[in-house]
Protein backbone atom coordinates (compact mmCIF):
# COMPACT_ATOMS: atom_id res chain seq x y z
CA UNK A 1 0.00 0.00 0.00
CA UNK A 2 3.04 2.31 0.62
CA UNK A 3 4.22 1.74 -2.80
CA UNK A 4 0.90 2.41 -4.25
CA UNK A 5 0.48 5.63 -2.15
CA UNK A 6 3.84 6.81 -3.72
CA UNK A 7 2.90 6.33 -6.83
CA UNK A 8 -0.12 8.47 -6.42
CA UNK A 9 1.13 10.57 -4.57
CA UNK A 10 3.90 11.23 -7.17
CA UNK A 11 0.83 11.80 -9.98
CA UNK A 12 -0.47 14.46 -7.88
CA UNK A 13 3.08 16.40 -7.69
CA UNK A 14 3.17 15.83 -11.10
CA UNK A 15 -0.35 17.26 -11.81
CA UNK A 16 -0.03 19.90 -9.60
CA UNK A 17 3.23 21.10 -11.33
CA UNK A 18 1.97 20.89 -14.50
CA UNK A 19 -0.92 22.71 -13.68
CA UNK A 20 0.98 25.47 -12.46
CA UNK A 21 2.70 25.79 -16.01
CA UNK A 22 -0.50 26.99 -17.01
CA UNK A 23 -0.38 30.23 -14.94
CA UNK A 24 2.13 31.37 -17.38
CA UNK A 25 -0.26 31.10 -20.31
CA UNK A 26 -3.67 31.98 -19.37
CA UNK A 27 -2.52 35.60 -19.41
CA UNK A 28 -6.04 36.96 -20.61
CA UNK A 29 -9.25 36.03 -20.30
CA UNK A 30 -9.56 34.14 -23.85
CA UNK A 31 -6.63 32.44 -22.90
CA UNK A 32 -7.94 31.20 -19.23
CA UNK A 33 -11.13 30.22 -20.71
CA UNK A 34 -11.09 28.56 -23.53
CA UNK A 35 -6.83 28.15 -24.45
CA UNK A 36 -6.86 31.27 -26.55
CA UNK A 37 -8.67 29.67 -29.46
CA UNK A 38 -5.31 28.01 -30.53
CA UNK A 39 -5.25 23.73 -29.61
CA UNK A 40 -3.56 22.19 -32.55
CA UNK A 41 -4.79 18.17 -33.09
CA UNK A 42 -2.64 16.44 -30.52
CA UNK A 43 -3.92 18.34 -27.55
CA UNK A 44 -6.83 18.54 -28.67
CA UNK A 45 -8.00 14.89 -29.37
CA UNK A 46 -6.22 14.31 -25.87
CA UNK A 47 -8.28 16.93 -24.08
CA UNK A 48 -11.20 15.93 -25.45
CA UNK A 49 -11.33 12.52 -24.52
CA UNK A 50 -9.87 13.09 -21.22
CA UNK A 51 -13.05 15.64 -20.48
CA UNK A 52 -15.81 13.13 -21.60
CA UNK A 53 -13.63 10.13 -19.98
CA UNK A 54 -14.57 10.49 -16.24
CA UNK A 55 -16.61 9.72 -13.40
CA UNK A 56 -19.60 7.75 -15.00
CA UNK A 57 -16.94 6.10 -17.86
CA UNK A 58 -14.48 4.66 -15.70
CA UNK A 59 -16.08 3.43 -12.23
CA UNK A 60 -19.41 3.45 -14.14
CA UNK A 61 -18.48 0.47 -17.39
CA UNK A 62 -16.48 -1.10 -14.96
CA UNK A 63 -19.38 -1.62 -13.04
CA UNK A 64 -22.22 -2.76 -15.66
CA UNK A 65 -19.49 -4.76 -17.12
CA UNK A 66 -19.15 -6.65 -13.71
CA UNK A 67 -22.97 -7.14 -13.53
CA UNK A 68 -24.20 -7.01 -17.24
CA UNK A 69 -21.13 -8.13 -19.41
CA UNK A 70 -19.64 -6.69 -22.87
CA UNK A 71 -23.31 -4.80 -23.10
CA UNK A 72 -21.77 -2.42 -20.38
CA UNK A 73 -19.66 -0.64 -22.83
CA UNK A 74 -23.01 1.44 -24.01
CA UNK A 75 -22.69 4.42 -21.93
CA UNK A 76 -19.11 4.93 -23.22
CA UNK A 77 -20.20 4.30 -26.37
CA UNK A 78 -22.60 6.74 -26.54
CA UNK A 79 -20.58 9.07 -25.13
CA UNK A 80 -18.70 8.39 -28.43
CA UNK A 81 -20.91 8.64 -30.65
CA UNK A 82 -22.28 12.46 -29.41
CA UNK A 83 -18.63 13.24 -30.07
CA UNK A 84 -18.20 11.76 -33.49
CA UNK A 85 -21.88 13.28 -34.45
CA UNK A 86 -20.65 16.82 -32.57
CA UNK A 87 -17.30 17.10 -34.14
CA UNK A 88 -18.61 16.35 -37.93
CA UNK A 89 -21.40 17.89 -38.01
CA UNK A 90 -21.87 21.31 -35.41
CA UNK A 91 -17.98 21.69 -35.08
CA UNK A 92 -17.82 24.24 -38.31
CA UNK A 93 -20.81 26.53 -37.30
CA UNK A 94 -19.45 26.55 -33.42
CA UNK A 95 -16.33 27.87 -34.05
CA UNK A 96 -17.51 31.10 -36.43
CA UNK A 97 -19.25 31.97 -33.47
CA UNK A 98 -16.00 32.77 -31.72
CA UNK A 99 -18.02 32.91 -27.92
CA UNK A 100 -17.64 31.11 -24.64
CA UNK A 101 -20.73 29.44 -23.56
CA UNK A 102 -23.84 27.37 -25.21
CA UNK A 103 -26.33 30.11 -23.08
CA UNK A 104 -24.67 33.11 -26.15
CA UNK A 105 -25.64 31.03 -28.50
CA UNK A 106 -29.55 31.28 -27.24
CA UNK A 107 -29.01 34.99 -26.57
CA UNK A 108 -27.97 35.44 -30.00
CA UNK A 109 -31.55 33.93 -31.04
CA UNK A 110 -33.67 34.32 -27.94
CA UNK A 111 -34.87 37.26 -25.46
CA UNK A 112 -31.47 38.09 -23.01
CA UNK A 113 -34.26 36.07 -20.51
CA UNK A 114 -33.32 32.64 -22.26
CA UNK A 115 -29.89 32.90 -21.64
CA UNK A 116 -30.34 33.65 -18.26
CA UNK A 117 -32.38 30.76 -17.73
CA UNK A 118 -30.42 28.47 -19.67
CA UNK A 119 -26.85 29.68 -18.04
CA UNK A 120 -28.99 28.63 -14.64
CA UNK A 121 -29.77 25.24 -15.89
CA UNK A 122 -26.72 24.37 -17.59
CA UNK A 123 -24.33 25.45 -14.60
CA UNK A 124 -26.72 22.75 -12.49
CA UNK A 125 -25.29 20.33 -14.78
CA UNK A 126 -22.00 20.87 -14.93
CA UNK A 127 -21.55 21.39 -11.19
CA UNK A 128 -23.53 18.21 -10.57
CA UNK A 129 -20.77 16.55 -12.99
CA UNK A 130 -18.12 17.59 -11.36
CA UNK A 131 -19.41 16.81 -7.90
CA UNK A 132 -20.18 12.75 -9.19
CA UNK A 133 -16.24 13.10 -10.53
CA UNK A 134 -15.05 14.21 -6.96
CA UNK A 135 -17.11 11.43 -5.01
CA UNK A 136 -15.66 9.10 -7.28
CA UNK A 137 -12.56 10.14 -6.51
CA UNK A 138 -13.04 9.93 -3.07
CA UNK A 139 -14.35 6.27 -3.34
CA UNK A 140 -10.96 5.13 -5.24
CA UNK A 141 -8.88 6.75 -2.51
CA UNK A 142 -10.89 5.57 0.38
CA UNK A 143 -11.15 1.73 -0.90
CA UNK A 144 -7.50 1.89 -2.24
CA UNK A 145 -5.59 3.61 0.64
CA UNK A 146 -8.09 3.77 3.39
CA UNK A 147 -8.36 7.32 3.99
CA UNK A 148 -11.28 8.73 5.40
CA UNK A 149 -14.01 9.48 2.68
CA UNK A 150 -13.60 13.06 3.49
CA UNK A 151 -9.94 13.49 3.36
CA UNK A 152 -10.33 11.64 0.19
CA UNK A 153 -12.37 14.16 -1.11
CA UNK A 154 -10.33 17.21 0.60
CA UNK A 155 -6.98 15.82 -1.20
CA UNK A 156 -8.52 14.75 -4.66
CA UNK A 157 -10.86 17.76 -4.89
CA UNK A 158 -8.55 20.15 -3.64
CA UNK A 159 -6.01 19.43 -6.26
CA UNK A 160 -8.77 19.76 -9.17
CA UNK A 161 -9.98 23.60 -7.71
CA UNK A 162 -6.32 24.53 -6.92
CA UNK A 163 -4.99 24.29 -10.92
CA UNK A 164 -8.25 24.99 -11.95
CA UNK A 165 -8.81 28.65 -10.50
CA UNK A 166 -5.22 29.25 -10.95
CA UNK A 167 -4.47 28.37 -14.76
CA UNK A 168 -7.98 27.57 -16.17
CA UNK A 169 -8.01 26.04 -19.40
CA UNK A 170 -4.41 25.72 -19.97
CA UNK A 171 -4.01 24.34 -16.97
CA UNK A 172 -6.18 21.75 -17.71
CA UNK A 173 -5.44 21.26 -21.14
CA UNK A 174 -1.90 20.49 -20.08
CA UNK A 175 -3.18 17.77 -17.46
CA UNK A 176 -5.32 16.74 -19.66
CA UNK A 177 -2.72 15.52 -22.19
CA UNK A 178 -0.82 13.59 -18.83
CA UNK A 179 -4.41 12.22 -17.35
CA UNK A 180 -5.32 10.73 -20.94
CA UNK A 181 -1.15 9.18 -21.34
CA UNK A 182 -2.38 7.73 -17.69
CA UNK A 183 -5.44 6.40 -18.42
CA UNK A 184 -4.24 4.40 -21.81
CA UNK A 185 -1.80 2.92 -20.38
CA UNK A 186 -3.19 2.07 -17.07
CA UNK A 187 -6.98 0.99 -18.27
CA UNK A 188 -6.24 -0.34 -21.61
CA UNK A 189 -2.48 -1.87 -21.11
CA UNK A 190 -2.29 -2.54 -18.11
CA UNK A 191 -5.61 -3.34 -16.21
CA UNK A 192 -7.15 -4.98 -18.84
CA UNK A 193 -4.67 -7.68 -19.50
CA UNK A 194 -3.93 -8.51 -16.23
CA UNK A 195 -7.38 -8.85 -14.77
CA UNK A 196 -7.98 -11.55 -17.85
CA UNK A 197 -4.65 -13.07 -16.85
CA UNK A 198 -6.13 -13.31 -13.33
CA UNK A 199 -8.94 -14.28 -14.20
CA UNK A 200 -7.57 -17.50 -16.05
CA UNK A 201 -7.93 -16.26 -19.88
CA UNK A 202 -10.70 -16.25 -22.28
CA UNK A 203 -10.87 -19.92 -22.45
CA UNK A 204 -12.51 -19.53 -18.57
CA UNK A 205 -14.32 -16.13 -19.41
CA UNK A 206 -16.26 -18.84 -22.12
CA UNK A 207 -17.13 -21.41 -19.62
CA UNK A 208 -17.77 -20.09 -16.50
CA UNK A 209 -19.80 -16.85 -17.34
CA UNK A 210 -23.08 -16.74 -18.39
CA UNK A 211 -24.32 -16.61 -22.08
CA UNK A 212 -25.90 -13.00 -21.50
CA UNK A 213 -22.22 -11.84 -20.92
CA UNK A 214 -21.45 -11.67 -24.35
CA UNK A 215 -25.22 -10.17 -25.72
CA UNK A 216 -25.26 -6.42 -26.45
CA UNK A 217 -28.54 -6.28 -24.99
CA UNK A 218 -28.80 -7.64 -22.15
CA UNK A 219 -28.46 -4.63 -20.37
CA UNK A 220 -31.90 -3.84 -21.53
CA UNK A 221 -33.14 -2.01 -24.62
CA UNK A 222 -35.13 0.63 -21.84
CA UNK A 223 -31.63 1.57 -21.13
CA UNK A 224 -29.84 1.40 -24.06
CA UNK A 225 -32.39 3.64 -25.12
CA UNK A 226 -31.57 5.95 -22.19
CA UNK A 227 -28.52 5.90 -22.06
CA UNK A 228 -28.50 7.57 -26.20
CA UNK A 229 -31.25 10.59 -24.89
CA UNK A 230 -29.05 11.85 -21.85
CA UNK A 231 -25.53 10.53 -23.10
CA UNK A 232 -25.53 11.19 -26.47
CA UNK A 233 -27.54 14.28 -26.78
CA UNK A 234 -25.90 15.80 -23.51
CA UNK A 235 -22.51 15.66 -25.14
CA UNK A 236 -24.08 17.24 -28.09
CA UNK A 237 -25.40 20.51 -26.03
CA UNK A 238 -23.00 19.97 -22.88
CA UNK A 239 -21.08 23.01 -22.11
CA UNK A 240 -17.77 21.63 -20.79
CA UNK A 241 -17.90 20.01 -24.54
CA UNK A 242 -18.56 22.49 -26.48
CA UNK A 243 -15.76 25.22 -24.19
CA UNK A 244 -13.18 22.62 -25.39
CA UNK A 245 -14.83 22.46 -28.96
CA UNK A 246 -14.31 26.63 -28.42
CA UNK A 247 -9.93 25.75 -28.02
CA UNK A 248 -9.60 24.16 -31.39
CA UNK A 249 -6.97 26.09 -33.57
CA UNK A 250 -9.39 25.17 -37.15
CA UNK A 251 -12.35 23.30 -38.26
CA UNK A 252 -10.17 20.35 -39.58
CA UNK A 253 -8.71 19.92 -36.09
CA UNK A 254 -12.11 20.72 -34.52
CA UNK A 255 -13.79 18.01 -36.81
CA UNK A 256 -10.72 14.82 -37.21
CA UNK A 257 -9.09 15.29 -33.99
CA UNK A 258 -12.66 15.21 -32.53
CA UNK A 259 -13.48 12.18 -34.52
CA UNK A 260 -10.48 10.44 -33.06
CA UNK A 261 -11.28 11.27 -29.39
CA UNK A 262 -15.31 9.83 -30.32
CA UNK A 263 -13.67 6.57 -31.17
CA UNK A 264 -11.30 6.66 -28.49
CA UNK A 265 -14.24 6.45 -25.66
CA UNK A 266 -15.84 3.67 -27.68
CA UNK A 267 -13.01 1.60 -27.02
CA UNK A 268 -12.36 2.60 -23.49
CA UNK A 269 -16.35 1.77 -22.75
CA UNK A 270 -15.35 -1.62 -24.37
CA UNK A 271 -12.08 -1.48 -21.71
CA UNK A 272 -14.28 -0.76 -18.95
CA UNK A 273 -16.66 -3.81 -19.66
CA UNK A 274 -14.19 -6.34 -20.34
CA UNK A 275 -12.39 -5.65 -16.53
CA UNK A 276 -16.22 -5.86 -15.29
CA UNK A 277 -16.42 -8.85 -16.86
CA UNK A 278 -12.65 -10.14 -15.40
CA UNK A 279 -13.55 -8.66 -12.09
CA UNK A 280 -16.96 -11.23 -12.26
CA UNK A 281 -15.12 -14.10 -12.49
CA UNK A 282 -11.99 -13.06 -9.75
CA UNK A 283 -14.64 -11.57 -7.41
CA UNK A 284 -18.13 -13.48 -8.05
CA UNK A 285 -19.77 -11.95 -4.88
CA UNK A 286 -18.34 -8.69 -3.92
CA UNK A 287 -20.96 -7.47 -1.37
CA UNK A 288 -21.64 -3.81 -3.35
CA UNK A 289 -21.18 -3.47 -7.00
CA UNK A 290 -20.33 0.34 -6.28
CA UNK A 291 -16.83 -0.33 -5.41
CA UNK A 292 -16.48 -2.72 -8.59
CA UNK A 293 -13.36 -1.12 -10.03
CA UNK A 294 -10.92 -0.25 -7.20
CA UNK A 295 -11.52 -4.13 -5.68
CA UNK A 296 -10.78 -5.25 -9.39
CA UNK A 297 -7.91 -3.05 -9.04
CA UNK A 298 -6.96 -4.45 -5.82
CA UNK A 299 -7.25 -8.02 -6.58
CA UNK A 300 -5.26 -8.15 -9.71
CA UNK A 301 -1.93 -5.74 -9.71
CA UNK A 302 0.91 -6.20 -7.62
CA UNK A 303 1.68 -3.69 -5.47
CA UNK A 304 3.41 -0.05 -7.14
CA UNK A 305 1.13 -1.37 -10.42
CA UNK A 306 -2.39 -0.91 -8.45
CA UNK A 307 -1.25 2.74 -7.67
CA UNK A 308 -0.69 3.25 -11.21
CA UNK A 309 -4.12 2.16 -12.22
CA UNK A 310 -5.36 4.15 -9.25
CA UNK A 311 -3.64 7.58 -11.06
CA UNK A 312 -5.63 6.03 -14.15
CA UNK A 313 -8.92 6.14 -12.25
CA UNK A 314 -8.34 9.68 -10.62
CA UNK A 315 -6.70 10.90 -13.90
CA UNK A 316 -9.97 10.27 -15.70
CA UNK A 317 -12.06 11.67 -12.95
CA UNK A 318 -10.10 14.84 -12.61
CA UNK A 319 -10.02 15.75 -15.77
CA UNK A 320 -14.05 15.98 -16.02
CA UNK A 321 -14.19 17.55 -12.54
CA UNK A 322 -12.29 20.12 -13.43
CA UNK A 323 -13.74 20.52 -17.24
CA UNK A 324 -17.11 20.97 -15.65
CA UNK A 325 -15.71 23.53 -13.07
CA UNK A 326 -14.62 25.24 -15.37
CA UNK A 327 -17.85 25.22 -17.83
CA UNK A 328 -19.84 25.99 -14.55
CA UNK A 329 -17.56 28.85 -13.42
CA UNK A 330 -17.46 30.06 -17.31
CA UNK A 331 -21.42 30.28 -17.29
CA UNK A 332 -21.57 31.99 -14.00
CA UNK A 333 -19.05 34.60 -15.25
CA UNK A 334 -20.61 34.92 -18.81
CA UNK A 335 -24.11 34.45 -18.43
CA UNK A 336 -25.68 34.56 -14.63
CA UNK A 337 -23.49 36.69 -12.52
CA UNK A 338 -24.12 39.82 -14.86
CA UNK A 339 -27.65 39.63 -14.85
CA UNK A 340 -27.80 39.23 -11.38
CA UNK A 341 -25.63 42.36 -10.66
CA UNK A 342 -26.44 44.17 -13.33
CA UNK A 343 -22.85 44.96 -15.09
CA UNK A 344 -20.79 43.09 -17.82
CA UNK A 345 -19.16 39.86 -18.00
CA UNK A 346 -15.55 40.18 -15.59
CA UNK A 347 -12.06 39.60 -16.63
CA UNK A 348 -9.30 37.12 -15.61
CA UNK A 349 -9.01 38.12 -12.21
CA UNK A 350 -13.05 37.67 -11.31
CA UNK A 351 -12.67 34.51 -13.44
CA UNK A 352 -10.48 32.89 -11.07
CA UNK A 353 -12.20 34.02 -8.23
CA UNK A 354 -15.60 32.41 -9.97
CA UNK A 355 -13.50 29.02 -10.48
CA UNK A 356 -12.44 29.07 -6.31
CA UNK A 357 -16.23 30.28 -5.26
CA UNK A 358 -17.65 27.40 -7.86
CA UNK A 359 -15.43 24.84 -6.44
CA UNK A 360 -15.83 24.94 -2.79
CA UNK A 361 -19.45 24.69 -3.64
CA UNK A 362 -18.54 21.98 -5.39
CA UNK A 363 -16.43 20.38 -2.51
CA UNK A 364 -19.51 20.79 -0.38
CA UNK A 365 -22.06 18.91 -2.54
CA UNK A 366 -19.55 16.36 -2.36
CA UNK A 367 -20.00 15.49 1.00
CA UNK A 368 -24.02 15.10 0.62
CA UNK A 369 -23.83 12.94 -2.51
CA UNK A 370 -22.81 9.99 -2.43
CA UNK A 371 -24.20 7.65 -5.05
CA UNK A 372 -22.20 8.79 -8.49
CA UNK A 373 -24.52 6.82 -11.32
CA UNK A 374 -27.38 8.47 -9.92
CA UNK A 375 -25.95 12.12 -9.92
CA UNK A 376 -24.58 11.59 -13.02
CA UNK A 377 -28.25 10.83 -14.33
CA UNK A 378 -29.73 13.58 -12.51
CA UNK A 379 -27.26 16.01 -14.09
CA UNK A 380 -27.97 14.78 -17.56
CA UNK A 381 -31.34 14.44 -17.17
CA UNK A 382 -31.80 18.13 -16.45
CA UNK A 383 -29.91 19.28 -19.23
CA UNK A 384 -31.24 17.17 -21.86
CA UNK A 385 -34.97 17.74 -20.54
CA UNK A 386 -34.61 21.58 -19.85
CA UNK A 387 -32.06 22.31 -22.75
CA UNK A 388 -32.33 20.31 -26.20
CA UNK A 389 -35.71 21.25 -27.45
CA UNK A 390 -34.84 24.65 -27.09
CA UNK A 391 -31.37 25.05 -28.25
CA UNK A 392 -32.27 22.48 -31.36
CA UNK A 393 -35.12 24.73 -32.04
CA UNK A 394 -33.25 27.93 -32.05
CA UNK A 395 -30.80 26.43 -35.04
CA UNK A 396 -33.49 24.58 -36.95
CA UNK A 397 -36.52 26.26 -36.24
CA UNK A 398 -37.14 30.05 -37.70
CA UNK A 399 -40.49 30.28 -36.15
CA UNK A 400 -38.97 29.80 -32.62
CA UNK A 401 -39.60 32.69 -29.72
CA UNK A 402 -38.06 33.92 -26.80
CA UNK A 403 -41.23 32.59 -24.91
CA UNK A 404 -41.66 28.76 -26.38
CA UNK A 405 -37.65 28.79 -25.88
CA UNK A 406 -38.11 29.80 -21.82
CA UNK A 407 -41.16 27.96 -21.23
CA UNK A 408 -39.78 24.86 -22.68
CA UNK A 409 -36.73 25.21 -20.54
CA UNK A 410 -38.56 25.87 -17.43
CA UNK A 411 -41.49 23.27 -17.94
CA UNK A 412 -38.69 20.43 -19.40
CA UNK A 413 -36.92 21.00 -15.89
CA UNK A 414 -39.76 20.76 -14.17
CA UNK A 415 -40.74 18.04 -15.16
CA UNK A 416 -37.60 16.23 -15.27
CA UNK A 417 -37.04 16.84 -11.48
CA UNK A 418 -40.98 15.82 -10.69
CA UNK A 419 -40.59 12.46 -11.72
CA UNK A 420 -37.40 12.00 -10.62
CA UNK A 421 -38.93 12.63 -7.32
CA UNK A 422 -41.92 10.05 -7.98
CA UNK A 423 -40.36 7.22 -9.79
CA UNK A 424 -37.03 7.54 -9.26
CA UNK A 425 -33.81 8.83 -10.18
CA UNK A 426 -32.97 5.85 -12.39
CA UNK A 427 -36.63 5.72 -13.61
CA UNK A 428 -37.00 6.32 -17.80
CA UNK A 429 -40.24 8.80 -17.11
CA UNK A 430 -38.38 11.49 -16.27
CA UNK A 431 -36.45 12.18 -19.28
CA UNK A 432 -39.40 11.32 -21.66
CA UNK A 433 -41.29 13.25 -19.76
CA UNK A 434 -39.70 16.35 -20.05
CA UNK A 435 -39.05 16.04 -23.53
CA UNK A 436 -42.52 15.72 -24.24
CA UNK A 437 -43.40 18.23 -22.12
CA UNK A 438 -40.50 20.50 -23.08
CA UNK A 439 -41.99 19.92 -27.14
CA UNK A 440 -45.29 20.67 -26.06
CA UNK A 441 -44.64 24.22 -24.39
CA UNK A 442 -41.69 25.83 -26.77
CA UNK A 443 -43.94 24.61 -29.42
CA UNK A 444 -47.04 26.26 -28.09
CA UNK A 445 -45.36 28.97 -26.74
CA UNK A 446 -44.10 29.79 -29.40
CA UNK A 447 -47.05 29.56 -31.94
CA UNK A 448 -49.11 32.05 -29.30
CA UNK A 449 -46.56 34.49 -29.68
CA UNK A 450 -44.11 36.04 -32.36
CA UNK A 451 -40.63 37.48 -32.93
CA UNK A 452 -38.23 38.53 -35.67
CA UNK A 453 -35.45 36.27 -35.09
CA UNK A 454 -32.87 34.57 -37.51
CA UNK A 455 -31.39 31.28 -37.03
CA UNK A 456 -28.10 31.35 -35.61
CA UNK A 457 -26.38 27.86 -37.51
CA UNK A 458 -27.00 27.65 -40.98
Amino acid sequence: MRLDLFVVVLYFLIIGAVGWLGIRKATTKEAYLVAGRNLGPGLYLGTLSAVVLGGASTIGSVKLGYTYGISGLWLCFWLGMGIVVLSTLLAKPLLKLKLYTVSQVLARRYHPAARVTSGIIMLAYDLMVAVTSIIAIGSVMQVMFALPFAVSILIGGGMVVLYSALGGMWSLTLTDIIQFIIMTVGMMLILMPMSIIKAGGWAIFTQQLPESYYQLSSIGLDTIILFFLIYFFGILIGQDIWQRVFTARSVPVARYAGLGAGLYCILYGMTGAVIGMAGKLVLPMLESSDGTFAAIAQAVLPAGVSGLVAAAALAALMSTASACLLASSTIALEDVLPAVLRRSAGGLAAGRLTTLVMGTIMLGLAFLVRDVLSALTLAYNLLVGGMLIPLVGAIFWKRATSTGAIASMVMGSACVLGFMFYHGIQANSPIYSGLLVGALAFIIGSLLTREQQVAVVA
